[in-house]
């Protein structure tokens, strides 16, 4: 048999790292791609990007008993069937670490409940908050269709359920030079507005009444806002120097 010279392996290798890769990528974006954004304990962010929505599964886990005793999950496995808010959550958490384990029950007659995602689990006071193009859908995630290009929103949060955070910014600055960001806040219902008093990266001052605020950044940098009680903002890449973060 030929021997596999350094330069053929160096390509072996590449390729079939590429192919891996490939897989993984498809895999993610199997189904409509939508943005998913995934808040947990403190305001954490454990996810912010898009994935794909499509049919998936999971096994309801026994651990998932976070409503009371009694109230986890039968040990079966469970087809969500697609694409939906859910399905999108289960799915994205096969790639991404910060989001396993997802724990669902299906211990109630009225649908699916969340307990877990990640570190990060429901309590008496907190519970999983579902928004879709920044609106309360008012049903449960495995109910709720997902299209390409939505906005899907899932927080651990207290009720009444706190207004979410929205940050728009430009994707590319001049390093040291000012430029202007605005955050909005959004209510239960989808109700839009600016969003005064808030903290942005990089930010020289709050914003103002009218949700603005100038940042200077150095260094390319990943924007978000946060303010109180408020679900944090969406990062926003900003480019620095055609150097991204």
């Amino acid at each position: 048999m030929p021997r596999l010279i350094p330069f053929r392996l160096g390509a072996a290798c590449a390729l079939a790292m590429f192919l891996v890769i490939s897989t993984a990528a498809i895999a993610v974006a199997k189904g409509p791609v939508a943005d998913l954004r995934v808040i947990g304990s403190g305001g954490k962010v454990l996810a912010d990007d898009s994935f794909g929505a499509a049919t998936t599964s999971i096994a309801a886990s026994p651990k998932a008993d976070c409503f009371g005793s009694g109230t986890g999950g039968s040990g079966k496995k469970l087809t969500i069937k697609g694409p939906t808010a859910l399905g999108m959550l289960v799915q994205a958490s096969k790639f991404t670490a910060a989001l396993k384990p997802v724990l669902i029950t299906d211990a109630f007659d009225f649908g699916l409940g969340i307990c877990g995602v990640g570190k990060s689990v429901a309590t008496s006071k907190l519970s999983w908050y579902l928004k879709v193009n920044h609106k309360n859908p008012e049903l449960g995630g495995e109910s709720v269709k997902v299209k390409k290009g939505d906005e899907v929103l899932w927080a651990l949060a207290g009720f009444p359920y706190p207004n979410e955070l929205s940050l728009v910014a430009p994707n590319k600055a001049k390093a040291g030079k000012p430029f202007e960001v605005h955050v909005f806040t959004y209510d239960d219902k989808g109700k839009k507005k600016p969003a005064s008093g808030v903290k942005v990266t990089g930010g020289t001052g709050l914003t103002g009444n009218d949700g603005g605020t100038t940042v200077v950044l150095n260094k390319p940098t990943e924007l978000s806002a946060k303010h109180g009680k408020d679900i944090p903002s969406n990062r926003e890449a900003v480019c620095i120097g055609g150097k991204c973060p």
